[in-house]
């Protein structure tokens, strides 16, 4: 018998240390050979940690949320047999690893990376379940109160569908009590009669004499949610932007009537053989175009050696909302791209960055980014510029609106660009002026292909 340690790997690419944002096992637990030990994330990618031998796991260097610095203690297992095994001293008890990850006084990691990929060595979707955030117990029900049989925290996140056989559902429906809220002691935590009549006592109790619906009674459940992993590396990346940049925002109506009318007729032509075309395509030409104009827009901006790099090639970040959280993989040279080549790249990058299996470069490098929600887009937003880039052009929801055309009141297919910049090296003129250039592009969409 021996102890074998394994220690974080040197990843490459001169990272020093990296955020442990999931355990895959537990003290105690025996693994094998290659099974996944850990996810670990750098400032770019998300990276799994096989074991190379099999053993008992003994001790875990660290806790979900840490930072490890490379070559430090990850785990210890307690293995059987020759071959890569450090041996402990006879009767030797091995010593518990030394906390991990910053201490009082010494700075994290920074956050580098725009949006981390998956991993370039060992790609891997984040593991958003191994790190599910823990919840807070709710307040003790006051003395003499029925209690249910629950776990003492509510771990469903919002929006998951509690378990509950369809009598508790009615009986819930009849009390006008919320399941989403309840307590289940079934297994896997479906919810049981006794859990909806101990949560009904506790709501009664809860409130004044006399008695409340108990649609309205008073909550006293929290959820404390660590932010690890993906959400960390966004919240540090949107905080830098905003600390380093001075945003200013352009907004500009355009008026997408006629492209409309063109994209229908596209789509309807070419329904068999080709994607069907979004708007997507068309602003990622009209952007293009524009830029050609207005090169000072398609820049990134070292601030540290105050150095300007204007690019020629348009390598277009296409921001993208997954489970776990928003990334942006890269459109490259989408100077190259006509409307369909556009349309199928743009869905295999949302593709692989929804699923996971983005690469390193396609996750980074981008030089403008174009940001949307889609029907939720509403009619203003002031999107945040994807550091070092210098623009972000945003899009807002398209609605049918009245406007005034040759005197004549009629029904337009309008859309809002709500685009921010960098106010130190891109003037308020030339950005209206980028702005209204794509905006004529798409109003006119026929000079989207005429050189």
């Amino acid at each position: 018998m021996g102890v074998h340690v394994i220690k974080m790997p040197d990843i490459g690419e001169g990272i020093a240390e990296v955020e442990l944002v999931a355990w895959h096992v537990q003290v105690g637990e025996t693994v094998a050979e290659d099974q996944l030990l850990a996810d670990v994330m750098t400032d770019k990618a998300t990276v799994e940690i096989p074991s190379p031998v099999a053993g008992t796991v003994l001790s875990l260097g660290g806790t979900v949320g840490q930072v490890i610095a490379v070559g430090a203690e990850v785990i210890r297992l307690d293995v059987a047999g020759p071959g890569n095994v450090k041996a402990a001293p006879a009767g030797a008890v091995p010593p518990a690893p030394a906390p991990l990850g910053p201490q009082p006084g010494q700075p994290e990691a920074p956050g580098a990376a725009a949006i981390p990929p998956a991993a370039a060595a060992a790609p891997s979707a984040p593991s958003a379940q191994a790190a599910a955030p823990r919840t807070r117990a709710a307040a003790p029900a006051p003395a003499g109160a029925p209690r249910a049989t629950a776990p003492t925290a509510l771990a469903r996140a919002p929006g998951d569908k509690p378990a509950a056989s369809p009598a508790v559902r009615h009986a819930a429906w009849d009390r006008g009590i919320e399941l989403q809220f309840v307590p289940g002691s079934g297994p896997a935590g479906r919810i049981t009669q006794e859990d909806l009549q101990a949560y009904a006592a506790r709501a009664a109790q809860a409130q004044p004499s006399g008695g409340v619906d108990p649609r309205y009674a008073q909550r006293l459940d929290e959820q404390t949610v660590p932010v690890i992993g993906l959400r960390r590396r966004i919240a540090q990346k949107m905080q830098e932007a905003k600390r380093r940049i001075p945003h200013f925002t352009y907004v500009e109506e355009v008026d997408m009537t006629e492209l409309e009318v063109l994209r229908a007729r596209l789509n309807t032509q070419h329904a068999q053989a080709r994607t069907r075309l979004t708007v997507l395509p068309f602003l990622v030409r009209a952007v293009v175009l524009a830029l050609r104009e207005h090169p000072q827009i398609n820049a990134r901006y070292d601030d540290d050696a105050a150095v300007v790099t204007h690019f020629g090639a348009v390598h277009l970040g296409i921001a993208t909302q997954t489970d776990a959280g928003l990334m942006v993989p890269v459109l490259r040279h989408a100077e190259t791209l006509d409307l369909w080549a556009c349309s199928t790249e743009v869905a295999r990058l949302a593709e692989l960055a929804r699923s996971g299996k983005a690469s390193r470069d396609e996750l980074g490098g981008s030089t403008i980014t174009i940001t949307s929600l889609g029907a939720l887009g509403g009619i203003v937003s002031t999107p945040v510029i994807n550091h070092p880039e210098v623009a972000i052009v945003g899009i807002n929801r398209m609605v049918e609106r009245p406007m005034i055309r040759n005197g004549a009141v009629v029904a337009r297919q309008m859309m809002n660009l709500s685009s921010s910049f960098d106010h130190r090296v891109v003037d308020g003129k030339h950005a209206a002026e980028f702005v209204q250039r794509v905006r004529g592009y798409l109003e006119c969409p026929a000079t989207l292909f005429v050189e």
